[in-house]
């Protein structure tokens, strides 16, 4: 999609935000979204209604995520089947689906911003640098898929079913972290909306 089609120069080998090193970006990327959950939990205004309504759909997410997970054989082969035959980064989606639902249960423009200014600082350029990566891995059998599967947005409503899930790959790639993440941040809403409504 256009939307996330950046300028070559942010993934550029040559990038300095980059520059080969994408363990430093992704390490970047984890603190700074550790850094904004605790700002996020400082300006966010909960109510019990919006609450069960953005938790819902962060739920929804944590399922599209942990689906993608337990799905997704890492460094061994395409995965192009399960979540992965409607968006070629699910995990990716089910993370937005997450972070939207936790807008909405926050009620905070500023939190709103802040999200928004952050998915598209880091994401695009982390997209860009994994397909780049996933293209010099598996060549055409890559293209091939791309041409056929959207890079982010599905076209179409993803199905359950008609694919292998497996706890030990969920493990594996260590999504229990993002469970209980979002398990955390759910239960500081919770706290605040009931001791300061």
């Amino acid at each position: 999609m256009r939307l996330l089609r950046w300028p070559t120069w942010i993934y550029a080998d040559g990038h300095p935000l980059l520059h080969g090193r994408d363990r430093r970006l992704r390490v970047g990327r984890v603190s700074l979204a550790t850094f904004l959950a605790l700002g996020y939990l400082g300006v966010a205004e909960p109510t019990l209604g919006r609450l069960c309504v953005g938790l819902t759909i962060g739920g929804v997410g944590l399922i599209l995520r942990g689906a993608a997970a337990g799905h997704l054989t890492k460094h061994k082969q395409l995965s192009t089947s399960g979540p992965y035959a409607y968006t070629r980064h699910p995990l990716y989606f089910g993370s937005l689906v997450i972070g939207a639902g936790l807008l909405i249960a926050a009620k905070s423009w500023l939190a709103t911003a802040v999200l928004v200014v952050y998915f598209f600082a880091f994401y695009p350029a982390i997209i860009a640098r994994e397909e780049v990566k996933l293209r010099g891995r598996y060549g055409p059998a890559f293209d091939e898929y791309a041409a056929r599967v959207p890079c982010f947005w599905p076209r179409r409503i993803p199905r359950w079913g008609g694919w292998e899930f497996s706890w030990a790959l969920w493990r594996r790639n260590g999504e229990f972290q993002t469970v209980l993440g979002f398990l955390a941040v759910c239960g500081a809403l919770l706290l605040k909306a009931r001791l300061w409504p």
